[in-house]
């Protein structure tokens, strides 16, 4: 697998727009997807210098097969410098070590400890275990 990393320091990529990548984790992420919309906001908030992240787009052959998207959270310590907001891996392609080495691309390509948020119920969730994350807190949230 080929990748592409984006961020403000590399630009945007002119084949692989914002919208392709929205729409290929709205398509990709199923029941644990977000809106284009929102996911276009994580988009634009990787991309600002001020704030930071990265899009690593996982491709074989040409195609798109997955695509992470990690935010940098601005603090160090307390809470992880980054936190993975997206990750999906095209749903014809599963099983084939693909959202594997999307992740180790992502790690590899950031510094600093990452979060994510995962339901119980996700597959993914034993990928990410065996990646080394651990689950350190039960996350709670007040919805206004």
């Amino acid at each position: 697998m080929e990748f592409k990393i984006i961020n403000s320091a590399t630009g945007a990529d002119t084949t692989i727009t914002d919208t392709i990548i929205a729409n290929f984790l709205f398509t990709h992420l199923e029941e644990y997807g977000d809106k284009v919309d929102d996911i276009l906001k994580c988009i634009a908030y990787a991309m600002n210098p001020d704030k930071g992240g990265s899009i690593v787009v996982g491709m074989d052959q040409g195609k798109i097969v997955g695509i992470t998207i990690l935010n940098k959270t601005g603090m160090n310590g307390f809470i992880p410098e980054n936190i993975l907001v997206y990750i999906a891996v095209d749903n014809s392609q599963r099983g084939k070590g693909y959202g594997k080495q999307l992740m180790q691309k992502a790690i590899d390509s950031t510094d600093g400890d990452i979060a994510l948020h995962v339901e119980p119920n996700n597959p993914a969730k034993k990928l990410y275990e065996k990646l080394g994350f651990t689950n350190k807190y039960l996350e709670m949230r007040l919805i206004k």
